[in-house]
């Protein structure tokens, strides 16, 4: 049986763990304890989490070829999709708190901000991840051909490690954490792959 009792609770656990930081925000947020600006809470808070399911999406490959966690590559698709539902509410906050829903205004913000530039591109880039996240286009692109596409997850995590980094004026310790994990574990990838016997993930 292919979708076994196992893949199942490691797909709910996924899930869980997944939508928990949105219960924990929406239920400070009606309790009103999201400090003196809920706004920009929300608005990080919603960017971190983007960055976290990248990260964890990226960490399938080395934690299933170093420990034979096998099952989690049948979770990786789902993990990035809530890389790219909190990338969604990412920029659902910068419209509606900072541009107070005046789409018009969003073009030469980007033009004027580097950061939302950067932002923007990183967050276009993961449209047709999400948009090819199911059975039914693996099989019409063919195996290598969504491979290849999906390697665009790795220019996401770039760009919002960049896109993080360029938003902090100070305390630049949290996106350096996360500079480092990508850093780190791309920095597998391209050993992996020279080695002569390795297998491309």
């Amino acid at each position: 049986m292919e979708f076994s009792k196992d893949s199942k609770f490691h797909q709910q656990l996924v899930i869980v763990n997944g939508t928990l930081p949105a219960v924990l925000v929406a239920i400070d947020w009606w309790r009103g304890n999201l400090g003196a600006n809920p706004a920009e809470f929300v608005t990080r808070a919603t960017g971190v989490m983007t960055l976290v399911f990248l990260v964890l999406t990226l960490m399938v490959t080395p934690l299933r070829k170093l420990f034979g966690w096998n099952w989690l590559l049948k979770q990786r698709r789902l993990i990035g999709l809530f890389a790219f539902y909190y990338g969604c509410a990412h920029l659902l906050t910068y419209f509606s708190f900072d541009r107070d829903w005046h789409l018009l205004t969003v073009w030469p913000d980007i033009l004027k901000r580097r950061f939302i530039a950067v932002g923007m591109i990183s967050f276009l880039l993961m449209v047709p991840l999400a948009a090819t996240s199911t059975n039914a286009m693996i099989k019409r692109l063919g195996g290598k051909r969504w491979r290849q596409l999906h390697r665009l997850t790795y220019y996401v995590a770039i760009g919002g490690v960049i896109h993080y980094l360029m938003i902090v004026k100070s305390d630049i310790r949290y996106p350096m954490a996360f500079a480092i994990a990508v850093v780190v574990l791309l920095g597998y990838r391209v050993v992996d792959k020279g080695k002569p016997s390795a297998k491309t993930a």
